[in-house]
């Protein structure tokens, strides 16, 4: 059994952005020759999630607007009140959809179904660079 760390820096726009994460994750599992495991990808920071979509302009409009509605950008949260950076509504989007997610892999691939993507989604109200912790487990 092997542990490996690794990472990926994502650039991102905030506001929802969302990145297919999957084909550089599957280059990864690719590149460290595992075969069977798990895959733990976790982004640090409290403004952004991970979590699996079809990726498709369609649904990624339609998980944007959802976040809208769920914790919209446009009302006062203590947060910002507190701080001042105006991003209460992203803490909020990201702690609903968490940090991390577990995919296993067999066979040297990722189980994921057809129509399953791995995405990033960055909440926060401006661009910045992502740091995404890939954690295999695995041989």
């Amino acid at each position: 059994m092997k542990i490996i760390n690794d990472s990926l820096t994502i650039s991102t726009e905030g506001f929802n952005d969302m990145k297919d994460l999957t084909p550089l994750v599957a280059e990864k599992l690719i590149s460290h020759r595992l075969q069977d495991g798990l895959l733990t990808i976790f982004v640090p920071g409290s403004t952004a999630g991970v979590t699996t979509i079809e990726y498709e302009p369609g649904l990624v409009e339609d998980f944007s607007r959802f976040m809208e509605k769920v914790a919209p950008s446009n009302v006062p949260y203590n947060h910002d009140r507190r701080w001042g950076d105006g991003n209460g509504f992203s803490h909020v989007r990201a702690s609903l959809l968490g940090p991390s997610l577990s995919v296993p892999f067999s066979g040297g691939r990722l189980s994921l179904g057809m129509w399953q993507q791995i995405v990033l989604v960055d909440f926060d109200n401006g661009p910045r660079d992502r740091a995404v912790i890939l954690h295999f487990l695995g041989e």
